[in-house]
C-alpha cells in the first residue's frame, strides 16, 4: 500500500506539473507573455525581416501586437504558421491570439471570438500591365491564382470560378510574373507591395464585385479577460491615430522598396 500510495503521489505531481507547463489547454499565455499566431507571408501586415518589431517579424499587425502587449504590461511573442492552421492552434491552446490580416467572418465567429475591427480592406486583382481584365467578370475564362485560406480564395469560390491556390502570396504572384496565370486575387494593401516589387504588374479594382472586409484579432471562445485587454488597446490606438499611422508607414515603405 505504501509503495502504491507513493507511486500515485508521484504520478499526481507529474500530472500537475504537466498541466502547469501546458496551461491545461487554457491557452499559451504564461506570466507576462502573450503569444500571437500569424502567417508572416502577408506584407505589409506581417512578414519576416532581419530586424523586426518582434524578433524577426515586422509589419502593421506585428507593430499592433507589440503595442497591445506593452500597453498591458506584457511582452509579445510570435508563432509563425500556415494560415489555415491558425484557428486550430488557437483552439488547441498553442497560442493566445491570432493577428494575421484575418477577416472576422460569421463562419469564423462560430469557433472564436473577435476583437474590435482595427483595419478595413478590400480584395483586388493583380494582372500584367497589358491584361484585358478590367473587372471581376473578365476572370471567367482566365487562369486565376489565390492564396490558400485567404479571403481572395473565398471570393473566387463564391464567383464560381476555378483557380489554383498557393500557400504563399509570393508564390501566386510569381506564377503571374512568369506568365503561368492571368490574375491574382488578394488584399489591396498586399497587392500594392507585390506590384511595387515586380515591374510590369498593375492593380485592377472592382468595388461592385469585392465587398470591404474587416480585420480583427481572434481569441478563444469565452476568453473575455484577454479580449477586453486587446479591445481596450485597439480602441486607444484607433482614437489616437496610431493604427492609421502604422498603416501609412508600412504601406509607404512597401511601395517605396
Amino acid at each position: 500500500m505504501k509503495k502504491t500510495t507513493k507511486f500515485l503521489t508521484m504520478m499526481l505531481a507529474m500530472v500537475m506539473t504537466a498541466c502547469t507547463l501546458t496551461a491545461c489547454g487554457g491557452g499559451a499565455e504564461k506570466g507576462n507573455t502573450i503569444t500571437f499566431g500569424t502567417n508572416a507571408e502577408f506584407p505589409p501586415f506581417e512578414y519576416v525581416t532581419s530586424n523586426g518589431v518582434i524578433g524577426e517579424y515586422d509589419g502593421i499587425d506585428m507593430a499592433i501586437a507589440k503595442q497591445i502587449a506593452e500597453g498591458n504590461g506584457m511582452t509579445a511573442a510570435v508563432e509563425n504558421m500556415e494560415f489555415d492552421s491558425l484557428l486550430v492552434a488557437l483552439q488547441n491552446g498553442q497560442i493566445d491570439a491570432v493577428i494575421a490580416g484575418m477577416t472576422a467572418t460569421d463562419e469564423r465567429r462560430e469557433t472564436v471570438d473577435f476583437s474590435t475591427t482595427y483595419y478595413t480592406a478590400t480584395q483586388v486583382m493583380i494582372v500584367k500591365e497589358d491584361s484585358d481584365i478590367a473587372a471581376a467578370a473578365d476572370m471567367a475564362d482566365k487562369k486565376i491564382c489565390v492564396v490558400q485560406g485567404y479571403t481572395g480564395e473565398i471570393c473566387v469560390q463564391d464567383m464560381g470560378y476555378t483557380y489554383e491556390a498557393f500557400k504563399k502570396g509570393t508564390e501566386a504572384v510569381m506564377e503571374l510574373v512568369n506568365g503561368k496565370c492571368d490574375v491574382v486575387v488578394i488584399d489591396s494593401a498586399t497587392a500594392q507591395k507585390y506590384v511595387g516589387d515586380n515591374a510590369g504588374l498593375k492593380i485592377v479594382e472592382d468595388p461592385a464585385a469585392f465587398e470591404s472586409e474587416e480585420y480583427a484579432i481572434a481569441v478563444q471562445k469565452g476568453n473575455t479577460e484577454l479580449l477586453d485587454k486587446i479591445n481596450q488597446s485597439i480602441e486607444k490606438m484607433l482614437a489616437d491615430g496610431t493604427i492609421n499611422e502604422l498603416a501609412v508607414k508600412y504601406t509607404e515603405e512597401a511601395t517605396a522598396e
